[in-house]
């Protein structure tokens, strides 16, 4: 009795044992941090140089799905919606749009079908600047001097194209802007294929709303923000010094003057972050700097001649600046000031014709590398913490669509 005893004792004492070493070794892995990944609802269209592949990624779910465009090279550029993207191949006088599929309805997004290309075209000679303002897409045609116009409510419609705004101008390498009456602002040139020097302001036919008034040198790139627009070039067709014309929605118009001894550069590329509702000039040979359209000054955020992209993020808060040596720099749109910067690619040439290109969101910068066929996604918490995405062979565009929210219908 007294030996049975001590077995069940020690059985007993080796099953409490057991189970203490399971409760133990039953190690429960913790939940991933949401916001360590990117929003579910983001995603990173990507276009290559010499393949018609065109790749959509979901950075949140790592997938990557493939689609075939008509043309290799095309230029990508999201609508203000967030869910479409305008896909151009200029040279060959083509619009299409593609359609992420995703749907906001302010407090959670749903997935209204799969991502696909839409069945509206365009076919404007020569599509090459694209602006977007509500549910309206507008091309530039700078062979014809014509825009084409689009509502996503026809986006897959069968059968439909974009309508043509004619307004009488000569072909040239133009601009436009929307405003929020529903009027648009036009660069005009003085000769077939010349740059263009003046803007005037268009009805929705094309019809004359509000003439010239100022003459300038070479506009290139522009912004608006539904009351003002902003037009890049020099102050006089001298090409001297530059600065930026701005257009009011009421027709009055004003140059800007490029800071003190800025030299005889313009300001190219013009943006504007709808967040922080700011316009920024930026120039490769100089760098970027903050348009101040009420104050009438332009001042500096960065300085120098080696940065090679210049983005506005994807909220329009902060603005991006890749420099040639690889580094990254982010500045807070509001105060202007430098928030973080660092190495996140390796340095680029600049004699390379196609360098990495940027894009960004809140959580992650997106940097398409063609030499590697990758895009880098690099956390703007920490820049060592790199995903790299095989893409294609050479991706050369990239473009952000989607929201950058994680609610979903069900969620």
């Amino acid at each position: 009795m007294k030996h049975n005893l001590k077995k069940l004792a020690l059985l007993l004492t080796l099953g409490l044992a057991f189970t203490a070493c399971k409760k133990d070794n039953d190690v429960v892995a913790p939940e991933e941090d949401e916001a360590a990944k990117e929003y579910k609802y983001v995603r990173v269209m990507v276009a290559d140089e010499l393949s018609t592949q065109l790749n959509l990624l979901d950075p949140f779910a790592a997938s990557i799905t493939s689609f075939n465009a008509k043309y290799p090279l095309a230029n990508l550029y999201p609508t203000a919606s967030g869910r479409y993207a305008a896909v151009l191949y200029g040279s060959q006088n083509l619009a299409e749009v593609f359609d992420s599929g995703l749907l906001s309805h302010e407090d959670h997004v749903d997935v209204d079908r799969a991502a696909q290309w839409s069945v509206i075209t365009a076919t404007g000679t020569k599509p090459t600047h694209f602006k977007s303002k509500g549910t309206e897409s507008l091309i530039f045609n700078d062979g014809d001097g014509t825009l084409s116009v689009g509502e996503e409510a026809n986006f897959n419609v069968l059968g439909t194209k974009f309508g043509v705004v004619n307004a009488g101008l000569l072909p040239h390498h133009g601009a436009m802007a929307q405003f929020a009456n529903g009027n648009y602002a036009v660069t005009v040139a003085a000769t077939s294929g010349a740059s263009p020097n003046r803007v005037k302001v268009i009805s929705k036919t094309g019809g004359l709303v509000h003439a010239s008034t100022l003459e300038i040198g070479a506009i290139h790139g522009n912004a608006g923000d539904g009351n003002v627009a902003v037009f890049g070039g020099f102050t006089s067709g001298a090409a001297t010094a530059g600065g930026v014309l701005v257009v009011n929605a009421s027709g009055e118009q004003r140059l800007i003057p490029n800071p003190d001894g800025f030299g005889a550069f313009r300001l190219a590329s013009i943006y504007y972050a709808e967040s922080a509702k700011k316009f920024i000039g930026y120039v490769a040979t100089k760098g970027a700097y903050l348009i101040d359209v009420t104050g009438n000054k332009i001042t500096t955020i960065y300085s120098g001649t080696d940065a090679y992209q210049c983005k506005v993020d994807y909220a329009g808060k902060n603005l991006m600046v890749l420099t040639l040596d690889g580094k990254l720099r982010i500045y807070d749109l509001v105060t202007g000031t430098l928030k973080k910067e660092g190495t996140v690619i390796s340095a680029v040439a600049s004699t390379d014709t196609y360098k990495p290109v940027l894009e960004s969101t809140a959580r992650f910068a997106y940097v398409a590398v063609p030499a590697a066929g990758e895009v880098h996604q690099i956390s703007l918490d920490d820049f060592n913490k790199v995903i790299k995405h095989k893409v294609s062979s050479r991706p050369v565009r990239l473009a952000l669509l989607g929201f950058e929210s994680s609610e979903g219908h069900n969620d």
